[in-house]
């Protein structure tokens, strides 16, 4: 049995334990003693811990498996159809001069290997394999990128159409005039706002052949942009950023609103998994935070079953009323007027990828320290294309 899939039966065992003491320690009003309420949090921190470590395991297995995937790919057709010249951003001379930009080692023929990825705003365009390799690891550190739409666009503003409202069908006498009742359409427009970060290497650094810039870069590029994009994809304004799912216009429609300023009861939870359309509920998905997991840990549904089911199984999320639950640092916590829980099939959230990543290399800025700057940017916009597939519960105000 693997480490990974024994800590998650663990994490399961403990889970049980704590409702077992939850259920036998509850009183006629359906609270717990402090004293009795100390045990059961020592043991759903127990589960929480065990949980973040199953997610460090699980990184980490995933990177030992790209860092031992074969580096080349072996002869499985003709020679002559492998012979075949990659071009643009994706032939090795691309890449080869990129980098070599990137570390200052350029020629005049290998500045010409360039101009095809040359950025109106200066700077080189990413190679396409590399680009590839940002893409995935973006996709790691936002949370939102592996449930959203995400498409890529070259130029200007990409509209998108949408039916803003259905026409109908009616019953009708024999040879009787039928009534007209067409659909309505409207269209939603993604343009492409700038995201960008400064990486500073020193010389030595870049000097060092064995130091691997490419994947210094990546891993930067992805927990900076990464954590910017998952925040504006949710608390966006639409001004210079993407318009986030819980912005006012534009975001999640309300889909409950909770009695309470800073609690969440079974009721409400409930009321807002139905407060969905049934077509948009088979792939809903829960996104709430780490504290709003942990209060909806103590509560039942009617059927006397916790509304929280841990997995033990690999690569299959958590659930909530058998649905996925995923985590953000970036959702809020209950407090009043917080849009705390959102509920929806978040395919109709578009996130629309401007071509081509950019990198621009700062020789003299910081030379005095002995460092080289690199600018990282790209350019991206994300809307809600329908309000109704996604719903969000509002605490009281």
């Amino acid at each position: 049995m693997s480490r990974i899939q024994e800590l998650r039966e663990k994490r399961a065992k403990v889970w049980e334990q704590a409702k077992t003491f939850l259920d036998d320690h509850r009183q006629e009003n359906g609270l717990i003693k402090p004293e009795d309420n100390a045990i059961y949090e020592k043991m759903e921190d127990e589960v929480m811990n065990l949980g973040k470590e199953i997610e460090r395991l699980e990184r980490q297995e995933a990177m030992d498996r790209e860092l031992s995937a074969m580096t080349s790919k072996p002869l499985a057709s003709r020679p002559e159809r492998m012979m075949e010249e990659k071009k643009g951003r994706a032939s090795d001379a691309y890449k080869s001069a990129f980098w070599g930009a990137m570390r200052n080692k350029m020629n005049p023929s290998v500045h010409n290997a360039l101009e095809v990825g040359t950025d109106s705003e200066g700077g080189f365009l990413v190679p396409d394999e590399y680009e590839g390799q940002l893409i995935q690891a973006l996709q790691d550190a936002n949370v939102l990128r592996n449930l959203c739409n995400v498409i890529t666009t070259s130029y200007g503003d990409r509209k998108i159409p949408v039916v803003a409202s259905h026409g109908s069908a009616a019953w009708m006498d024999e040879e009787g005039a039928f009534n007209e009742s067409d659909d309505a359409f409207t269209q939603v427009t993604l343009s492409a706002y700038k995201l960008g970060t400064m990486l500073k290497v020193s010389d030595e650094l870049l000097n060092d052949s064995y130091f691997d810039l490419e994947a210094y870069i990546a891993a930067e590029f992805a927990r900076r942009i990464g954590a910017a994009e998952e925040e504006g994809f949710l608390t966006g304004n639409g001004s210079s950023k993407p318009t986030g799912l819980l912005h006012t216009t534009g975001g999640a429609s309300l889909g409950v609103t909770a009695a309470s300023a800073t609690a969440i009861t079974m009721d409400e939870v409930l009321d807002l998994y139905h407060s969905l359309k049934s077509a948009y509920r088979k792939n809903g998905t829960f996104l709430v935070n780490d504290a709003t997991v942990k209060a909806i840990r103590k509560l039942k549904d009617g059927q006397g079953q916790y509304l929280w089911q841990p997995s033990i199984q690999a690569g299959v999320p958590d659930t909530i009323l058998n649905r996925p639950v995923i985590t953000s640092q970036y959702m809020p916590t209950s407090e009043a007027g917080a849009k705390t829980i959102l509920f929806g099939d978040f395919k109709y959230y578009w996130i629309a990828d401007r071509q081509g990543r950019t990198f621009k290399r700062l020789n003299e800025l910081y030379a005095a320290n002995g460092q080289v700057g690199f600018l990282a940017s790209q350019r991206l916009d994300a809307k809600l294309i329908l309000p109704e597939a996604i719903k969000v519960l509002q605490q009281k105000a």
